[in-house]
């Protein structure tokens, strides 16, 4: 199976080269494993993000002119090849073993439509460290179990053919809500797993800028929603940059 790596990039100059520094290590270290691509969706960036990325011949970007995370998220599954589409963000740093956690998963089950695991903030301070790992174990995973269904946005892979029967993404969704929407979706189509060893380093600029603690319950007020209500609670968003 083809490997397709999708990265939404809105003004990400300055974190894009890190991610895509990790991401191609990654990806060159398995190459025996299969065959892979690497897209960055440039989402109406006004700053150097296109230019960037297209310093790696590794590298297609493609351009999507309406801002918009699930867009942008839409345009990479229509530019994308594969018959496994990995969506993570431009500030992430993928660890060595994400890619074969992924293709792993996908040998193990034959009903797999998606797999995602938890983030881990590599600039976020001990104490609070520990509070993130404690959410995903006490709170996230039993959640997990007791919906079917759990997806991280920047940290998941589906499969194309199923992300095609659904629709695809729901691009009337601005941010909030709109990973554990396309989880509730596809757990129509499959088994959908939440792996807690499937780890993506990320940056906590999100949580700093926001506070952690009103981040934290604004999460878990729009995966609440989409499970009951089928739509997000938070409708705006401000962008971190």
């Amino acid at each position: 199976m083809k490997l397709s790596l999708i990265i939404p990039a809105y003004n990400e100059e300055l974190y894009l080269a890190t991610c895509l520094h990790y991401a191609i290590a990654e990806l060159t270290a398995h190459a025996k494993q299969g065959e892979f691509e690497i897209i960055v969706v440039n989402n109406a960036s006004t700053d150097r993000t296109a230019e960037v990325a297209a310093r790696y011949r590794q590298v297609r970007v493609v351009y999507e002119p309406i801002k918009g995370l699930t867009r942008a998220r839409q345009k990479g599954l229509e530019a994308a090849s594969g018959d496994i589409l990995a969506f993570i963000d431009a500030d992430t740093r993928m660890p060595a073993g994400w890619l074969m956690k992924v293709l792993d998963a996908y040998a193990r089950r034959v009903d797999l439509v998606c797999v995602s695991g938890p983030y881990r903030y590599f600039d976020l301070p001990g104490i609070k460290s520990l509070l993130v790992k404690f959410y995903w174990l006490a709170l996230a995973k039993p959640t997990f179990w007791f919906t079917g269904y759990m997806a991280v946005g920047g940290n998941f892979a589906a499969s194309k053919q199923a992300l095609l029967r659904i629709g695809g993404f729901d691009t009337s969704i601005a941010f909030y809500g709109e990973d554990t929407n396309i989880a509730r979706r596809l757990a129509d189509e499959g088994r959908v797993y939440f792996d807690l060893g499937m780890i993506m380093e990320t940056s906590a600029r999100r949580l700093k800028e926001e506070g952690f603690i009103t981040t934290a319950i604004r999460y878990v007020v729009n995966f609440m929603s989409e499970a009951i209500r089928n739509k997000p609670a938070t409708s705006e968003y401000r962008d971190i940059r």
